[in-house]
């Protein structure tokens, strides 16, 4: 099952990229593309993924998220994760990727 995804943005507030589900290594590029196409021109600043309704967090999972920052980061943007789950919290920290765990 690939998760559910949504991607929204507002004047008021940042990219919101939400993740629902389980990822599978086949989602990760499209994640990536949302992202970026969502950013645009790289002037949002911030870009929020909430992960508050992942299934099964696993290193496809972290591979997601690295990537998700690396698109971000490219765009000049900063990515925050919300809702983030106890093991995937513990899964970037293990793979040294701590600083991503950062949550809202």
């Amino acid at each position: 099952m690939c998760p559910s995804t949504s991607t929204t943005s507002s004047a008021e507030g940042p990219v919101t990229v939400r993740i629902a589900g389980r990822v599978l290594p086949a989602d990760v590029p499209r994640l990536c593309t949302e992202l970026s196409t969502k950013l645009g021109d790289g002037t949002a600043g911030e870009a929020v993924c909430d992960v508050r309704e992942l299934t099964g967090a696993d290193l496809t999972t972290v591979d997601a998220v690295a990537r998700l920052h690396l698109t971000a980061r490219r765009l000049d943007c900063r990515l925050i994760l919300r809702g983030t789950p106890a093991e995937l919290r513990a899964l970037l920290h293990l793979v040294g990727l701590g600083a991503l765990a950062e949550t809202v």
